[in-house]
Parts: structure tokens; sequence; C-alpha cells
């Protein structure tokens, strides 16, 4: 009798407590929304039976959750070049994808901080069975920051800028397969497709897929700076220092919190972090993994590290002599001593990569059986080299730190354990201002990284596919091109994934790609930040989003 008895005080006792929560909640929310003043929040906690100490730290705990509109947020970043347009299709790196992604201009899809696809300027979809048809509905009363409506017009011009022979855009690659864009009327597009591809609303999640203004001719007006984003472009100094302002008519609510947004090109890691620690900046990406538990120490300072599918990457350039030949690119590859490289480059911030891009985060991913790790293996180097016709080879490798964060360090790594194959490599520093014009994609052996991609599709048609506009190994396999086409349409699930998994084997195999490490990204930001406990690891800074999501505490 007496066991049951105390198990029904118990069972009364937390539905009371259940009782007080969903009370507390009530208030919490009536707060939130301006309908309490603190003063009346204290109180009504008070009528419930909680003690003045809890209901202050309850309160302290809101007020820290509820976004507050204020402030000048400067960010340090790097990847700014002064050879930067506002032209959404050539958008290179962070600083870009911060600015005009982030700030500027919205998609019709983007992926959530959880890492979910959620509908952005399209409200929602809907595809034809064979996945070659997709119907957009966009939301209506959204505006330009000049006023003017978005309409379907927009979305058509917008999407057609990377489409065509003649497009220079660096989304060419993902939006190959876009046969028509047509207006249904004034708020509804209708894409049709080459072929089936049920990944296709993730690919409109891409930062180069941002919603312009359509100008009278069809194409778009990219020059002004104009979206629908949460803040409002007033200067801009290619590769140098960007100015926004908060949008007041920005169609999101409960986003785009800041006053203005500051955003610094600043290259060099050292004049980052020092410009972090003294407060003339809020927060920054790329904090080197050498010195992160150095920074963590500082008070004021936090660090946050996410790990996704970013990737290091040494593209070789098989159009280009010695990378022509498929043994030479081989022996390479067997020549970068991974496990070194996690522990002196990235400080165990990262997993050692397998010359595949599909990363971790990737649902097709091949395993170890199926692609076995590649490993340091200087004997294997020489003897691909000897079939290579080669007794030893001298090749450059030109890196900065912009390319990937210990770029040059990795290089001379590299360097180091190639001689015992043969290989003589030599190092060579270049600027990080013009970085990406200048030497990625124009010289034979570079240093570069990715952010890695929401699906295999995505990541194989814009870097790997023959025309891709990125495929900077100038990489052509007719096999892993048809099969490309093949597993975009595939349905099923597991004949999707044998195909992925067949193209993982093609590039680790054929392809120009050494790709020593998957890394994450570590950001570090001041105190006075209030960064959700969720945060996106789909690009750096919270998705490039935390001009939106962020807020001074």
């Amino acid at each position: 009798m007496k066991s049951k008895d105390t198990k029904k005080i118990d069972l009364s006792q937390k539905v009371s407590d259940l009782e007080v929560a969903d009370k507390i909640k009530d208030i919490q929310q009536s707060f939130e929304s301006g309908k309490l003043s603190r003063r009346s929040f204290i109180a009504g906690a008070l009528a419930m039976g909680v003690s003045l100490t809890a209901a202050s730290a309850i309160l302290n705990k809101v007020e820290a959750a509820t976004p507050k509109k204020g402030g000048r947020l400067r960010v340090g970043l790097t990847g700014g070049a002064t050879t930067d347009t506002l032209d959404p299709g050539q958008i290179l790196d962070l600083y870009m994808i911060h600015l005009q992604f982030g700030q500027l201009r919205n998609g019709l899809t983007e992926v959530a901080a959880n890492g979910k696809l959620t509908p952005e300027l399209a409200e929602s979809w809907e595809a034809s069975p064979d996945a070659k048809t997709w119907h957009f509905n966009l939301r209506k009363g959204i505006e330009f920051h000049n006023g003017r409506s978005l309409t379907s017009e927009d979305v058509v011009a917008s999407i057609n800028h990377h489409l065509g022979e003649n497009t220079k855009s660096a989304a060419k690659g993902i939006m190959s397969g876009v046969v028509s864009v047509k207006a249904d009327g004034k708020h509804a597009v209708t894409i049709a497709l080459s072929g089936g591809n049920a990944d296709f609303p993730f690919l409109l999640t891409d930062y180069h897929m941002n919603i312009c203004p359509a100008n009278s001719d069809g194409s778009i007006d990219w020059q002004s700076g104009i979206g629908t984003g949460g803040y409002i472009l007033k200067d801009h100094d290619a590769g140098v220092r960007s100015f926004t302002t908060r949008n007041p008519n920005y169609w999101k609510s409960g986003f785009a919190h800041f006053d203005e947004i500051e955003i610094n090109q600043i290259g060099d890691p050292t004049a980052r972090s020092q410009a972090l620690q003294t407060g003339a900046l809020d927060c920054m990406n790329n904090v080197p993994t050498a010195t992160a538990h150095l920074m963590k120490r500082i008070p004021g300072i936090k660090i946050e590290a996410t790990t996704g599918n970013k990737q290091i990457t040494l593209p070789m350039r098989t159009d280009m002599a010695p990378f022509d030949n498929k043994d030479v690119r081989n022996a390479v590859k067997h020549i970068v001593d991974r496990e070194q490289w996690l522990k002196k480059i990235v400080h165990g911030y990262g997993q050692l990569g397998n010359d595949n891009p599909i990363g971790p985060a990737n649902i097709y991913r091949a395993t170890t059986k199926e692609l076995p790790q590649r490993g340091y293996d200087p004997d294997k180097a020489r003897f691909l080299l000897k079939r290579a016709g080669l007794s030893k080879l001298d090749i450059s490798f030109h890196a900065a730190d912009t390319g990937f964060g210990g770029a040059v360090d990795a290089g001379q790594l590299m360097s180091d354990t190639a001689r015992a194959a043969g290989i003589n490599i030599n190092v060579v520093r270049e600027p990080n201002d013009g970085y990406w014009s200048n030497v990625w994609m124009k010289k034979a052996f570079s240093a570069c990284y990715w952010s890695g991609r929401a699906t295999e599709d995505w990541i194989f048609s814009q870097i790997y596919a023959a025309d891709a506009s990125w495929n900077d190994t100038f990489w052509k396999n007719d096999k892993f091109n048809r099969l490309l086409v093949l597993a975009r349409a595939e349905l099923d699930p597991a004949k999707r994934r044998i195909l992925y998994v067949e193209m993982q084997q093609i590039v680790h195999d054929d392809g120009g790609l050494c790709l020593p490490l998957f890394t994450s990204d570590v950001m570090a930001y001041h105190e006075r930040l209030h960064v959700p406990a969720v945060i996106g690891a789909n690009w750096e800074l919270d998705g490039a989003k935390n001009a939106e999501r962020w807020w001074f505490a």
C-alpha cells in the first residue's frame, strides 16, 4: 500500500510540474512577442510558485535566446579578390558567397541549419512522376530592394542566366539538364529537364542560383546588387570591404537582426585573429587549426568547428603534361602522407580523404570495402612512374593560404615525402589576391578546397563532368559521364547507389583529383554574439547565413 501511495503522489507532482512548465512557456511566448514586460514575466512566474531565483534564471535564458535588433556585425573573411563581381554566376569563394548569397539575395530553395531542404522564395513545388518536369509556386508579396515585386519573370531570367553555350556561370554544370524555364502566370514557374533528376530542388540551393531582378530583354540586373535579401548594398570595394544595411521590408520574419554588416577581406590569418582579439571584428572564418587551442583560452572569444563535406584537394590538370598520364597522376596520389597531413596541417580537425569527392555527409558514399583507403606508398609511386617511362619526376606545386589554410606548409610536407619516390616538388608560394583567377585552373598542379555539396550529382556535375564550368582537373571520362546521366535519372535508391559507387571508383582510379583530407570549418566569434545551438555545416559561418541568423546578445 505504501509504495502505491508514493507512486500516486509522484505522478501528481509530475502532472503539476508539467502544468507549471506549460504555463511558463505561455508567458515566455508572451514575453518574446512583446506582450509582457520583464516585471510582468517575473510576477507571473512567482504566482505559479516559481522562486525569484529560478524565475530570474528563466528570464535571463529567454532574453539570451530572443533575437534583438541592432548593431553592426563586423566580419573578417578569406576568399575575396579585386577581380570579384556581383554576378551570381561568377561567385568563387566565401567573401562573395557571404555578401550575395548570405545578405543580398535569396534562392528558390534553401538548406536550413539542420541540413534539411526548405522553401525560400518558392513556397512549394511538385514534380512529374519521372522527375523531368518541376513546378514551383512562388511566394506572393515579396519585394526587391528597389520596391519592385518579385514575379515569375525574375525567376525565369535568373535561371536562364546560367544556361546556354555562351553562359560564363560556374553553375552551368549543375544546370546543364535544364531544357526550358517558363513562367506559369505571375507566381509560378515550370522547369523542364532533359532527364529525370530527383535532386533538382537541392541544386537550386547552390549559392550561384540567386534570384535577381529581370531586365526587359530577359537578362538580369546583377550589377546593382539588388535582391530580395535581408540586407541592402551600400558600398562595395571588390576584394577589400563591403557594407550593407538591414532591409526594413525583409519578407522573412525573425531573421536579419543587425542594423549593418561590414565584411572585410583579411587574407593573413594572424591579422584576422588579432583583429578579433582586439575587438575590431566580431567574427571570423578560417581559424588556423594550429592556433585554435590557443584562441579558446582568450577571454570573450569562442571557437566553433563544424564538419560536413569540406575537402582539401590538389587538382592535377589532365590536359597538361605530365598529368595527362594516368600513372603519373596515381603516383602523385601515393606520395602524400595523409596521416601526417591530418596531424600537422589541420591538427586533427578532419578525417582522411581517399581521392574521392563524395564526403561523410553524402548518403551514397563508397565504403572502405568498396573503395579501400589509399595510403602513403613511395614504392608504389616509383613503380607507377617506371610504368609511365620515367625514372624521376620534377613538378611545381602552386599554393596560397586562400587555397586552403596551411597550403604552403602542406606543399613542403608533400615535397619531403615525395623524394623517396624520386619525385621532386618545387613549392611555389602564390599571392592570396587573385589566386582563384590567376592560379587555380591555370597552373598544372595547385592547392584548392571545396565546401562539398549536398548531393552526389551536384558535386559530380559541377566539378567532374566533362563540360563542367569548374572541372579544375580538365578530366574527361566517357564512362563516368554516361553513368552521371543514368544515376541522375534513377529513382530507385539501391540502383542509384550502385551507379554512384562505380563513379567514385572511376574518379579514384583515373581522375586528376588528389584529395588528402576532409576538414572541419573552424570559426571564431566574440561572446557578445548570440550563435544558435544548431548551425549550418554546408558552408562556412552557419551556411554563410550568419548575417541573417545571428544577433548581438
